[in-house]
C-alpha cells in the first residue's frame, strides 16, 4: 500500500507541470551560460522576465544535480525567467552563495537545507529583504521555520522506512547503509528510516567527494562483515560504485540504492541492484522554478504551507523497463 501511495502522490505532482517551452539562462559558479531549456513548440510567459537564483549543496560530478537542473531550466523556459544556478557542498560556503544571490537582489531563491544551522541565517537575511524562498531536494521538516512557502521533495525518513519494510519482507536482516556525507540531515534520515523497520542496521560513513575512498571503505567493510547481507547505497554514483566494491571484496552481498541514473537503472534492468528508491529530481528543479514564477505572477503558495512531495517511489525489476526510456531522455 505504501509504493502505491507514493506513486500516486508522484502523479499528483506531475499535474502541477505545465508544458514547456524554448531556452532558459542559467549558470553554474557564479558564472552566466546560456543553455537551452529543452522544450520545444511552444511560447514563453508574456510575464515580465524575472532572476530566481538556484542553490543548491551538490557536489561537484554528481549526476544527480544534473537531473535537477534540467528542470529547473525547462521551467525557466516556459516562464520567462532568468535562472542562476550555482553549488557548493561546503555549508558554509552553500550560506555565501545565498547571500551572493541576496546582494544580487533577485526576485526569488530556491535552496536547499542539508545543514539547517549554517543556513539559517542567511535564509533569514533573504526573509528581510523580501525575497520569496522555496526549499528543495533537503530540509522539508525545517523549511517554513526558515522562511520558506513551500518545499518540493521526498520525506526521507518515509523514504527510509519505505526501504527497510521492502528489504524485510524480503527476508534481509543485516543491511550496511552508506553515507557519503556525515551530517547531512537529509542522509541521516534515510538511514534511520531503514534503522526503523530493520533494527540491525549498520551505519558506514564514506568520503563522498573521493569515489576511491568510497570504493575502498566499503570493499574493507564487507571483508570484515560476514553476517551483511545487503548494503545500501545512499545515491546513485556512490551505488555504482559500491557495486566495484562487492566485486572487489569477492562478496555475495546484495545491493539497494536510492536515487538514479543511466548506470545505475542499468544495473537494476541487469539484476546487480535489488531496486532503488526514486524521489524524481526532475520535477523538484521544474516545480522550484514554477512556484516562484507563480508566486510573483499571482501571489500564490503552492503546497498551502505543506511540503509537496515528489517522491519517494520504488523502482525494481517489475518496472525499470518503463522508467528506462525515461532516464535515457534525462529526465528520471
Amino acid at each position: 500500500m505504501l509504493k502505491k501511495t507514493m506513486w500516486m502522490k508522484g502523479l499528483a505532482v506531475l499535474a502541477l507541470a505545465p508544458a514547456l517551452a524554448l531556452s532558459a539562462c542559467s549558470s553554474q559558479g557564479g558564472k552566466p551560460a546560456d543553455t537551452s531549456g529543452g522544450g520545444g513548440g511552444g511560447q514563453a510567459a508574456s510575464t515580465p522576465r524575472m532572476k530566481v537564483a538556484i542553490i543548491t549543496h551538490a557536489e561537484a560530478g554528481d549526476t544527480f544535480w544534473d537531473i535537477v537542473r534540467k528542470g529547473a531550466e525547462e521551467a525557466a523556459a516556459k516562464d520567462n525567467v532568468e535562472v542562476l544556478y550555482t553549488n557548493d557542498s561546503d555549508a558554509g560556503r552553500q550560506a555565501q552563495l545565498v547571500q551572493q544571490a541576496i546582494d544580487q537582489k533577485v526576485d526569488g531563491i530556491a535552496a536547499t537545507i542539508a545543514n539547517p544551522g549554517a543556513m539559517k541565517d542567511v535564509m533569514k537575511k533573504a526573509n528581510d529583504a523580501g525575497i520569496p524562498l522555496v526549499s528543495f531536494n533537503a530540509g522539508g521538516d525545517v523549511s517554513s521555520q526558515m522562511g520558506a512557502f513551500t518545499h518540493f521533495g521526498s520525506n526521507e525518513t518515509l523514504a527510509g522506512q519505505a526501504v527497510g519494510a521492502k528489504l524485510a519482507q524480503e527476508g534481509y536482516k543485516h543491511p550496511i547503509c552508506v553515507i557519503m556525507a556525515q551530517g547531512q540531515v537529509q542522509l541521516e534520515q534515510r538511514c534511520a528510516g531503514v534503522k526503523e523497520k530493520v533494527p540491525s542496521t549498520e551505519i558506514l560513513y564514506v568520503d563522498g567527494k573521493d569515489m576511491t575512498a568510497v570504493q575502498s571503505t566499503a570493499t574493507a567493510k564487507l571483508q570484515a562483515s560476514k553476517d551483511a547481507d545487503v548494503i545500501i547505497g545512499l545515491g546513485a554514483p556512490y551505488t555504482v560504485t559500491i557495486l566495484k566494491a562487492v566485486t572487489d571484496a569477492n562478496s555475495s552481498i546484495k545491493v539497494a540504492s536510492f536515487d538514479l541514473n543511466p548506470a545505475l537503472a542499468q544495473a537494476i534492468s541487469d539484476g546487480k541492484v535489488l531496486f532503488t528508491v526514486d524521489q524524481q529530481p526532475y520535477l523538484q528543479g521544474y516545480l522550484a522554478v514554477d512556484a516562484l514564477w507563480q508566486n510573483k505572477r499571482g501571489g500564490f503558495k503552492v503546497g498551502g504551507g505543506q511540503p509537496v512531495l515528489t517522491g519517494p517511489a520504488i523502482v525494481d525489476k517489475s518496472n525499470i523497463s518503463d522508467v528506462l526510456k525515461y532516464v535515457q531522455q534525462g529526465i528520471r
